[in-house]
C-alpha cells in the first residue's frame, strides 16, 4: 500500500476537494466564463486573486496555498485579454498611408542660397572647355640647401 505523506493527512477534507479542484484546473484546458474573465482582467479582480492567496497562506495548509499561486498565475493567464490580429491588423495603417504619411513629414527639399549661387556662378560642366595656351613663361626652381624635404 502507498503512503501518504503526513502533510497531506493533516488536510480536511474540504481542503483534499478543493486540492483536488486546484490539481483538475491546472491539468484540463478549462476556460473561464466570459464574464468572470473580464471581472478577473480587471484591477479589482487581481487585487482578489491576490488577496485570496494571501488568505489561504495564512490560514489553510501549505500545500494548498502553494497550489493555489498555480492556479492563479492560469487563471489570470487564461482570463487575460490579448488582442487579436484582426484587431491589430485594423488599426495599423498600410504601407501606402505610411508613404504619404512620411511625405507630409519631410516636404520637398529647396536649395539653399549657397546652392543656387554656385549653380549660377561654378563653370565646371556648364562653360566651354579652356583652350590650351602656349605662353613663354616656364617655372624655375634653385637649389634649396639646409631647407626641410617637405
Amino acid at each position: 500500500m502507498m503512503k501518504v505523506p503526513d502533510a497531506f493527512k493533516q488536510l480536511t477534507p474540504l481542503e483534499l476537494i478543493l486540492a483536488a479542484i486546484f490539481v483538475l484546473y491546472i491539468v484540463l484546458p478549462i476556460n473561464a466564463p466570459e464574464m468572470m474573465a473580464n471581472m478577473i482582467d480587471s484591477p479589482l479582480g487581481m487585487l482578489g486573486v491576490f488577496i485570496v492567496s494571501i488568505y489561504l497562506f495564512f490560514y489553510s495548509s501549505p500545500i494548498l496555498a502553494v497550489l493555489y499561486i498555480i492556479v492563479a498565475y492560469e487563471l489570470l493567464r487564461r482570463c487575460c485579454k490579448q488582442p487579436s490580429a484582426t484587431a491589430i491588423q485594423k488599426h495599423t495603417p498600410s504601407q501606402a498611408n505610411k508613404d504619404v504619411a512620411m511625405k507630409q513629414m519631410n516636404p520637398a527639399k529647396k536649395d539653399t542660397l549657397e546652392e543656387e549661387v554656385v549653380d549660377k556662378m561654378a563653370p565646371v560642366g556648364k562653360s566651354q572647355m579652356g583652350d590650351y595656351v602656349i605662353s613663354g613663361f616656364s617655372p624655375v626652381a634653385e637649389n634649396i640647401n639646409g631647407a626641410s624635404l617637405v
